[in-house]
């Protein structure tokens, strides 16, 4: 998935209008639309604005993959989602020690 596409997706999990997204991170509309077009890469700045607005990595919205196999990207989960992913984590280690 590319920026543009995880940017809409973000932005409707959200329930943002592409007015609402623009208002936030302080650019127009049309930019907006320019990025999940992929007409347009934001600037970092803009990036680190988006980043904020929906609690995520930059990092997750490029679609950086790290090569650190022990690690679980839970970007963009909420709290409720994560707190059930590590209950989950803990409940198979328990099953590995036994």
């Amino acid at each position: 998935m590319e920026f543009g596409e995880r940017l809409r997706e973000l932005r409707r999990k959200c329930g943002y209008t592409q007015a609402e997204l623009a208002d936030k991170a302080n650019i127009t509309k049309s930019v907006v639309s320019f990025y999940e077009h992929k007409d347009r890469a934001p600037s970092p700045d803009v990036l680190k604005r988006f980043a904020e607005i929906f609690d995520v990595s930059t990092d997750f919205l490029l679609g950086v993959k790290r090569n650190t196999p022990d690690t679980i990207d839970v970007s963009g989960l909420s709290k409720a989602e994560i707190e059930a992913l590590q209950i989950i984590v803990e409940s198979m280690k328990g099953k590995k020690k036994q």
